[in-house]
């Protein structure tokens, strides 16, 4: 059996006037995150991760900032795009460990809903 490894980053500035979506789920926040798509730095490392393991370029190439198809584009759809060419390519994730760098707001209630989310997508068992 062979296995490939991805990594994926992301960084988005703050903004007050958008929801923070991380993980494919809304919270609780004063700010949000600028982006073209909603802005989900999470999903969108673990996409970059994904298309990396594959050399598949990264989200960039795939879903550009400058195509107005993906203007507020769920992350959660992208990711699900990217999950059916990585199938049809007869590949499948097995494991994902990410880390998410942010003072605030606590993220701790609510990465259950994450980790539940995140696998939904991936299509892979939350533990």
């Amino acid at each position: 059996m062979t296995f490939r490894i991805g990594q994926g980053t992301d960084i988005h500035k703050t903004d007050p006037d958008r929801p923070l979506i991380l993980g494919g789920i809304s919270i609780p926040s004063s700010f949000g995150l600028q982006g073209h798509s909603d802005a989900d730095v999470l999903l969108h490392a673990i996409t970059d991760a994904v298309l990396g393991a594959l050399a598949l370029d990264d989200i960039g190439a795939h879903f550009p900032d400058t195509d107005a198809n993906w203007k507020d584009a769920d992350s959660g759809d992208l990711l699900r795009m990217i999950m059916h060419k990585v199938a049809r390519m007869g590949w499948s994730v097995v494991n994902v460990d990410s880390t998410v760098l942010a003072e605030r707001p606590k993220l701790r209630p609510h990465i259950q809903d994450m980790r539940v989310s995140i696998a939904e997508l991936l299509q892979i068992a939350p533990e």
